[in-house]
């Protein structure tokens, strides 16, 4: 049977979503809120703070059989378009709305795919490449869909994300297209802005993981409180059919009273098995040995104990492949599948090394971006670099987290003998404004410099490690926070850039280089 206008009129009034609406039987193929993308059958939504009457012109224009939009907007909408059938919602339940129509028009495709949600302060994308490389074996893009911060996959598009979560539209549509591609499995990366304004309203996960908690993301424009930023992560399990928790993690009694909303709990913990907070893992890791590019452990779980070869440094990584193997034990994934997926586990601008032609000078490229992140991150290359002193390259970026600001420095001061700040997707601010503030909290004592252009700074911090290794003294430069990314925001528009790993190989194996 079509989905009508009618049929989602009657959806949202019974939701008490509707102020007012149409009864029109014109069927509805699909929805969107970008009149760049409209195709003929679209509802078109009228949202954010952008929104302009244009923009719904242009959707009329390209074959939109009707638009929602909020109260506010209204009557200079209808004057707009007057014969155009409207879905007007309450100016606060105009997301809402939007998610619970696109779940409808696109049939909840989630009821057909096994989809798995990710949350935490950081690991989301680990893991869920992780998991893809465990479930897809030796053919990529055969088993899983993957929506996330690095890359989008569904079976029918793929391309680089630019959001962590899209919006509810786009991602009805893309389990949509796995459901119809006929991929078994859609993993998503979830984050609290996802989770907090809607994005994943409606969509039921079989499983939902919960990683870590720590202060990301506050700002004016995002979340105002840390309290904020924790409840909306904490909403994951109330969709989840089955919870995934660390038990690791900061506020601990916290998740574990929201998971009691799962059907079923499954735990992990790097630790050996004992009560945390009542609570013995059900996987967990022993006999961890780190190696330059790979770590070897036990792994522990319900159904199997043996060896693992995690093929990616990081001793934090350790924990994200546990939360790997938890996943894979709730999808009833065997120890082989498993052992052999995270053996040749990459993630694309994660623990990513970087070696000059001979094999003795060493970079490593990582996502890290926040203060949870840093200290791990630093820690780890501590313990696997005893013996090199550390460059670190990295910026804070515009318009959002602000306290990274003030947190980056004063954690990689702890751990770096020379620091170069340079920009980091500085939108609609300054980077030497950003460098500025990343100065004034730099601890004192502690060696830095300001190299604005990225490409320049990287370069700089291969000449300091050259430097040292004439004196006596081996380095490891770590270039953080833009990942595997070759792109940079400036401004409201995404500019193309190398991507620090190719600019550090290059660095690093150049006639001028170590």
């Amino acid at each position: 049977m079509d989905i009508t206008l009618a049929s989602l009129t009657h959806l949202l009034d019974d939701e008490g979503l509707l102020a007012h609406s149409s009864c029109d039987p014109t069927p509805v193929s699909g929805v969107t809120f970008d009149s760049r993308d409209v195709t003929p059958g679209d509802l078109f939504v009228c949202k954010g703070v952008a929104f302009r009457p244009a923009f719904l012109e242009a959707a009329l224009s390209a074959g939109a059989v009707g638009y929602l939009a909020d109260e506010s907007h209204a009557a200079e909408l209808a004057a707009l378009a007057p014969d155009v059938p409207a879905l007007v919602a309450h100016d606060d339940t105009l997301r809402p709305a939007m998610a619970d129509a696109a779940a409808e028009v696109y049939r909840h495709p989630d009821r057909d795919v096994r989809v798995v949600g990710i949350t935490g302060t950081k690991g989301k994308s680990t893991v869920a490449y992780l998991l893809r490389g465990i479930l897809d074996g030796d053919d990529p893009y055969s088993t899983c869909g993957i929506t996330g911060s690095i890359e989008t996959f569904d079976g029918l598009e793929r391309f680089e994300s630019r959001n962590t979560t899209p919006e509810a539209p786009e991602v009805f549509r893309h389990i949509a297209h796995a459901r119809d591609a006929h991929l078994p499995f859609m993993l998503m990366e979830i984050s609290s802005q996802g989770l907090k304004y809607d994005r994943v309203r409606g969509l039921s996960l079989e499983v939902g993981a919960f990683l870590n908690i720590g202060r990301d993301h506050i700002s004016p424009v995002e979340h105002p409180t840390f309290e904020d930023y924790f409840a909306s992560k904490l909403r994951i399990f109330s969709q989840s059919e089955v919870g995934i928790v660390n038990l690791g993690c900061d506020h601990l009694d916290r998740v574990l009273a929201a998971a009691g909303a799962c059907e079923r709990v499954m735990t992990f913990s790097v630790d050996a098995p004992g009560p945390v907070c009542g609570t013995a893992p059900d996987v967990w890791a022993t006999d961890v040995h780190p190696s330059l590019g790979f770590i070897s452990f036990t792994a522990h779980t319900p159904s199997w104990t043996s060896q693992v070869i995690l093929g990616m440094g990081g001793l934090f990584n350790v924990e994200n492949a546990l939360a790997a193997i938890a996943i894979c034990e709730v999808l009833g994934i065997g120890q082989q599948r498993v052992r052999e997926g995270l053996s040749r586990a990459k993630v694309p601008g994660r623990m990513e090394l970087v070696e000059s032609g001979d094999g003795q000078c060493v970079g490593v490229v990582d996502f890290a971006h926040n203060e949870m992140s840093f200290e791990k991150f630093f820690t780890s290359i501590k313990q696997e670099y005893p013996a090199r002193s550390v460059v670190g390259v990295f910026g804070a970026p515009g318009n959002k987290a602000e306290e990274r600001r003030t947190q980056l420095p004063a954690v990689a001061s702890h751990y770096c003998d020379h620091i170069v700040y340079t920009e980091d997707d500085p939108a609609r601010e300054a980077p030497s404004d950003i460098c500025a503030q990343l100065v004034a909290a730099t601890p004192a004592g502690q060696s830095y410099e300001v190299v604005l252009d990225r490409t320049d700074a990287i370069r700089r911090a291969v000449d300091i490690a050259r430097a040292g290794r004439a004196a006596g003294q081996e380095a490891v430069v770590c270039v953080l926070a833009k990942g595997n990314d070759d792109w940079i925001k400036r401004g409201t528009t995404f500019e193309p850039m190398v991507p620090d790993a190719e600019v550090l190989l290059k660095a690093l194996r150049s006639t001028e280089s170590l």
